[in-house]
């Protein structure tokens, strides 16, 4: 088994119970341990550390994923405002911290987050439709065109390559697609939002923010977290195997995004966006 097999699951002796038939077998499951987040910066001169969040994750890509939850938060923007992710503690380590470059202003985004949350409803401890417009990146607009027959192609890639996924049948993928609808990268991981964060973290730390010639595509449905993710990376297209929310769709419409749900062997619904989807 790879390293990287080894450390999305875990094996348990367990009764399995089938047509009145009792046997013990060996079940694969997805394994799910917590990673704490913490931060470097420099404040007023002073270089601070704290700690920034707790998150349940399957453990491997903790670099690209603190780098994507750092990016989706909007703390920071680019790849260098990111000085160093480094573990802590030995192997297999549960810690991280992120050394952020002199530059970056966490006080003042702690600030806005703070103002924000207190002055709208707060929708699971995220900033609310409002509040994403004003913490939105200035990206340039996007030309990308794709087909249907593209987007028909995705669900079939995306379970050719969710290994995990297919030893479990407990993990959430994203991934990155060109307009042709072919897979470039993919990330898994028992937490939906946490699959996206790795994904749009590696795309970071490789220079490839904004992703404005790419199309997302998630294993699962859409809600207004994953579309906000989307958008602070620049990504045009968010499509899901599920279905969206209404937040999710109000969200995307709001802010240009193409939204696509229920991607299915020959089936699709635009929620948004429609005029990035050629249908011939």
């Amino acid at each position: 088994m790879s390293d990287t097999c080894s450390r999305l699951i875990r094996r348990f002796d367990v009764k399995r119970v089938a047509q009145h038939r009792v046997e013990r077998i060996i079940d694969t499951v997805a394994a799910e341990e917590p990673l704490s987040i913490h931060i470097s910066y420099l404040l007023k001169q002073a270089r601070q550390t704290e700690n920034l969040a707790i998150t349940m994750r399957t453990p491997g890509n903790d670099r690209e994923l603190t780098a994507g939850f750092l990016l989706s938060e909007g703390i920071v923007r680019r790849p260098g405002d990111i000085a160093e992710i480094r573990t802590i503690g030995a192997e297999p380590a549960n810690e991280v911290v992120a050394v952020l470059a002199p530059d970056v202003d966490v006080a003042a985004w702690r600030l806005g987050r703070n103002t924000f949350v207190n002055a709208s409803c707060g929708i699971c401890g995220k900033r609310s439709r409002e509040a994403l417009t004003e913490e939105l990146p200035e990206y340039s607009p996007d030309s990308l065109q794709i087909s249907t027959a593209a987007i028909e192609r995705l669900p079939e890639q995306l379970s050719a390559c969710q290994s995990g996924f297919a030893q479990t049948g407990g993990l959430h993928a994203a991934a990155l697609a060109r307009a042709d609808g072919e897979i470039e990268k993919l990330f898994e991981d028992i937490g939906r939002h946490n699959a996206l964060d790795k994904l749009l973290g590696w795309a970071l730390l490789e220079g490839s923010v904004p992703l404005s010639g790419s199309i997302l595509f998630l294993s699962s449905r859409s809600s207004f977290e994953l579309v906000q993710k989307a958008a602070m990376a620049g990504a045009p297209i968010l499509a899901t195997v599920g279905g969206p929310s209404s937040l999710a769709i109000e969200t995307a419409r709001e802010h240009g995004m193409t939204l696509l749900g229920f991607v299915r062997e020959g089936r699709v619904n635009i929620y948004s966006g429609d005029w990035r989807v050629n249908s011939i």
